[in-house]
């Protein structure tokens, strides 16, 4: 083993690999921030270039990429509300605010320290609980995944805003069109009007940016736009007491990140979501949530970060891809005749041994390219509005066009944007609508694989251990979330009759 991580370390020891690394990781960063353009596409089109490359040196690109656009997304989330990766839309709702505010600073920083807390946790992770947390996730069927995402689907109680109401109405409109396209079953179109662009559904992308970018945009060219953002970080640096206040949710959200990580096919919004929720519901200040509070950012990007190392744990020790990169990850390895699984360890441990020290060096790289990154990110800000807003719609077009190259997503956003303005006028809250919208194809396909191997059987959705505990956590935090609104409504002071004037 000694002589196996002396191996490693010669491997990882290089000035090729650690510019490939950090190169890598400061292209993500960039990359993340720009909306449209994701960590997968990065990662997809970075991969031909790899094949000269010897293969730690090609993962530690790879690497780089993925880890630096997960974090870049809270750049553009938090400034121009737009979040650059799907990731982070749930930072938004209070990076966006805390930028009103004259906060930016604040937001930034607090985002980037969150960041690499959780994926130096999911780092450790990755190296140390492989085997124990791999073996968990094999354990997961269709039944138990419906479950889970039972649960996560709790968190659009807790993301309703002041109206739960509302909020189930904005998740329904998410789940109804989560629903259009091919059925998965029987492989018949469902609500696609014979139009073959809604054949696959909606892109996610696009929905995105229209749902938050397009409603910004309209009101900055408004005949009243709303004051522009101070973004000087000079003025509005994190402070360690701001950091310590929310180091309980920074942590939950990172082994939160962790677990659903380590199940392939969740990825980082559900997790941000999810742990979002949870510090919602612990916080003492879970009033200010939504209105700018760094707790929130902070749950949100420890979330969504502590996805990053875990999505390698079914990939190193099972061969199974965590999530669309890693998949491509996959495809690294087999150009360099490396096959991941349980033989990875037998056959190639200096390989595996420089991978971990490249993942240990990647939190440290993550804290410098965020820093390099975030001291030109106030002049964003600066810009003049007529140049700043027509540059961000023109980088959302085109960001909305490269997914499939096909301009029925640009449709897709405006339309998207239209229906966000009036949800916006109407208090109806977004989050619930995206949540429904990313869970519903997974909740939709594991009941219904669940169903067909039992033959119809409902008693498979509660046959495992993992099923009930699940489904106890579901009607814990339901019950916890009324419980918590009924004591809000029971505190707060009847309204005052007006006096009878007879």
């Amino acid at each position: 083993m000694l002589e196996a991580l002396q191996q490693g370390l010669h491997l990882i020891a290089s000035v090729e690999n650690i510019l490939a690394l950090f190169g890598g990781m400061l292209g993500g960063v960039i990359i993340g921030a720009l909306p449209g353009l994701t960590g997968a596409m990065a990662v997809t089109l970075a991969l031909p270039f790899t094949f000269y490359m010897p293969p730690i040196t090609s993962l530690m690109l790879l690497l780089g990429i993925y880890k630096g656009s997960m974090y870049g997304g809270s750049i553009s989330a938090i400034l121009i509300r737009t979040p650059g990766t799907a990731a982070a839309a749930c930072t938004v709702l209070d990076g966006y605010p805390l930028a009103r505010q004259g906060k930016a600073g604040q937001a930034l920083y607090m985002a980037l320290y969150s960041s690499c807390f959780a994926d130096m946790v999911s780092n450790l992770a990755l190296i140390f609980c492989t085997g124990m947390i791999a073996s968990f996730a094999l354990r997961f069927g269709p039944a138990e995944f419906f479950s889970l995402i039972c649960f996560s689907l709790t968190i659009v109680a807790g993301l309703s805003g002041a109206s739960l109401l509302k909020g189930l109405i904005s998740a329904c409109f998410g789940l109804l069109l989560a629903s259009v396209g091919m059925d998965i079953v029987f492989g018949t179109g469902r609500m696609t009007f014979n139009d073959v662009n809604l054949m696959a559904g909606f892109s996610f992308i696009p929905l995105l940016i229209g749902l938050f970018a397009i409603p910004e945009i309209i009101k900055a060219t408004s005949p009243t736009p709303p004051p522009a953002i101070q973004a000087d970080m000079g003025h509005s640096r994190l402070t360690w007491a701001d950091f310590k206040r929310c180091f309980t949710s920074i942590f939950r959200g990172s082994l939160i990140g962790v677990v659903m990580g380590a199940i392939p096919g969740i990825g980082g919004a559900p997790a941000a979501y999810l742990s979002y929720s949870e510090a919602r519901r612990y916080s003492k200040r879970a009033a200010n949530f939504g209105k700018g509070e760094l707790e929130g950012i902070a749950a949100a990007e420890s979330g969504n970060n502590g996805v990053c190392g875990a999505t390698l744990i079914p990939l190193l020790s099972l061969g199974v891809p965590g999530d669309i990169v890693t998949a491509v990850m996959l495809g690294a390895f087999m150009m360099h005749n490396i096959t991941p699984g349980p033989l990875l360890f037998e056959e190639n441990l200096p390989l595996v041994y420089a991978l971990y020290f490249g993942i240990i060096l990647s939190s440290l790289f993550l804290l410098i390219s965020g820093f390099f990154c975030l001291r030109g990110a106030d002049k964003i800000t600066r810009a003049p509005r007529m140049v700043l807003f027509p540059a961000i719609l023109c980088i959302c077009l085109f960001g909305a066009f490269s997914i499939n190259n096909n301009a029925f997503d640009i449709l897709v956003l405006l339309c998207m944007g239209l229906v966000s303005m009036y949800m916006g006028k109407n208090h109806i809250a977004e989050a619930p609508f995206l949540v429904a919208f990313i869970l519903g194809p997974l909740f939709e396909d594991n009941l219904r694989r669940s169903l067909l191997i039992s033959h119809g059987d409902v008693g498979i959705l509660w046959s495992t251990p993992i099923c009930w505990f699940f489904i106890a956590l579901t009607a814990l935090s339901l019950f916890i979330t009324l419980r918590k609104e009924w004591l809000e409504r029971k505190k707060s002071p009847d309204p005052v009759e007006p006096p009878n004037e007879e």
